[in-house]
C-alpha cells in the first residue's frame, strides 16, 4: 500500500484531476446511453434503478424499472405495500433481499423525512440496504452533492488511470478506491463525472478486451502506457460454488398445486415454491423428500415419479434441481400457513422464484 500511496498523491495534482474531470463529463455528455432513470431527476426513481442495477444487467432492468415505478408511483405508495407484493413485483430479478431492503427504507422515509430522500450523503446511507456507491449515486446524480460513488467499474478504471495493483475484493482497498473517488470528484457537475466513470467502465474500460482507443482518458491512463491495461485490477478468484440437489415435489389436488413459504432467513428466504429438501450433491443416503413432507407438513404422498432435471445457479451455489411428481395420499385440509393448494391463476398472485418457476409445468 505505501508503494501505491505515492505515486497516487502525485498523480493527483490539480492539473490532472482537472483534465481527467474535463474529459471525462465532455465524453458522457456526447457518449451516454439513452436510460429512462437518466431523464428524471426523482430520486426516488434514481435509487430505485441503483439498486436493480446492483448485479443485474441493464438491458434486463428497463422492463423492470418501468413496471416497477408504474406500480409504486411514489415512496408513499411503496411503503403501504404489503411486502408480498413488493416481492411479487421484484420477481425475476433475483437477490430479493435488495427488494425486502426497498421496502423497509420507503418506510422510514415516510415516518422519519416526511416521504422524501434525504439530500445528505451521510442521511442517504444511513437507510437500510444503501451502502457507499449507492448513496453516492443518489446524492450526486439527484442533488448535485460532490461524493463519489465508486462501483466494481468505477475501480476498475482507477485500477488502470493510476496503475494500481492492489486487490479489489479487499475491504482495505475498496476503502482506498473511496478515498480516490473523494478526491477527483467533480464539484462542478458530479452527476455527470460519476455517471461518465460508471459509462465508460461499462462501455469502453471493459474487464476483457478495453477499448483504449476510444478511451477520453487514454493520455492519463499509466496501466495502458504500460502496456498491462489487462493485468489490472488484480481480483483474487471466487471460491469454488457449492453444488447442492433440491429436490422438490409437484403435488396436485385436482387443478391446484401445492406450494410452500421457504423460511424467512437463508436463501430465497420468505419466497414461495415447490415443496422440497436440499441437500449436500455428494450425500450418499440422504432423507428423503416423502419424509419431509410428512415431518415438516404432515403430508403424506405415494406413487413417487420422477419427472425432470433441470439446473439453476446462484452467486455461491448451484442447484441441481430434481422435480418428483406424487400422489395425495390423504384429501385432508392441511393447516399451515405457510403452505397453500393454488391454481394456475392464483400462482401469479405468489412471489415465485425463477428456480421454481423451471419446475413447474405451467410457468415456463
Amino acid at each position: 500500500m505505501t508503494k501505491q500511496k505515492q505515486p497516487i498523491k502525485e498523480a493527483l495534482n490539480p492539473s490532472t484531476t482537472f483534465k481527467l474531470q474535463q474529459s471525462l463529463i465532455e465524453w458522457y455528455e456526447k457518449n451516454h446511453r439513452k436510460l429512462p432513470w437518466r431523464e428524471t431527476k426523482n430520486p426516488y426513481y434514481i435509487w430505485i434503478s441503483e439498486v436493480m442495477l446492483q448485479q443485474t444487467r441493464v438491458d434486463t432492468v428497463i422492463d423492470y424499472y418501468h413496471r416497477f415505478i408504474q406500480k409504486f408511483p411514489t415512496i408513499k405508495d411503496l411503503a403501504e405495500a404489503e411486502e408480498e407484493v413488493v416481492l411479487k413485483a421484484w420477481e425475476g430479478l433475483g437477490y430479493y433481499s435488495r427488494g425486502r431492503r426497498i421496502h423497509l427504507a420507503a418506510k422510514i422515509i415516510m415516518d422519519q423525512h416526511d416521504g422524501r430522500i434525504p439530500e445528505r450523503y451521510e442521511a442517504i446511507l444511513a437507510l437500510p440496504g444503501i451502502g457507499p456507491y449507492t448513496a453516492g449515486a443518489i446524492a450526486s446524480i439527484a442533488f448535485q452533492q460532490p461524493v463519489p460513488a465508486v462501483d466494481g467499474n468505477v475501480m476498475r478504471v482507477f485500477s488502470r488511470v493510476f496503475h494500481l495493483q492492489e486487490d479489489i475484493t479487499l475491504m482495505r482497498t475498496q476503502k482506498h478506491m473511496q478515498q480516490i473517488g473523494e478526491k477527483v470528484v467533480s464539484h462542478r457537475n458530479p452527476s455527470f463525472f460519476n455517471q461518465g466513470l460508471m459509462e465508460l467502465g461499462a462501455l469502453i474500460c471493459t474487464p476483457n478486451f478495453p477499448k483504449c482507443l476510444a478511451c477520453p482518458l487514454l493520455q492519463l491512463c499509466k496501466a495502458r502506457a504500460l502496456g498491462v491495461q489487462e493485468k489490472v485490477p488484480v481480483k483474487q478468484k471466487k471460491p469454488k460454488q457449492k453444488e447442492r440437489v433440491m429436490e422438490m415435489a409437484l403435488i396436485y389436488k385436482k387443478d391446484k398445486i401445492l406450494i410452500t413459504k421457504r423460511p424467512k432467513e437463508g436463501l430465497l428466504g420468505d419466497l414461495w415454491g415447490l415443496p422440497g429438501i436440499e441437500q449436500e450433491k455428494d450425500l450418499k443416503a440422504g432423507r428423503s423428500i416423502e419424509l419431509e413432507l410428512l415431518e415438516t407438513y404432515a403430508i403424506k404422498v405415494s406413487n413417487i415419479n420422477y419427472l425432470l432435471k433441470k439446473n439453476h445457479v446462484f452467486t455461491h451455489i448451484k442447484w441441481h434441481m430434481l422435480l418428483y411428481e406424487m400422489k395425495l395420499e390423504e384429501e385432508k385440509e392441511i393447516d399451515y400457513p405457510e403452505i397453500k393448494w393454488v391454481n394456475k391463476n392464483q400462482l401469479k398472485l405468489y412471489p415465485l422464484p425463477t428456480a421454481f418457476k423451471k419446475m413447474i409445468p405451467f410457468t415456463e
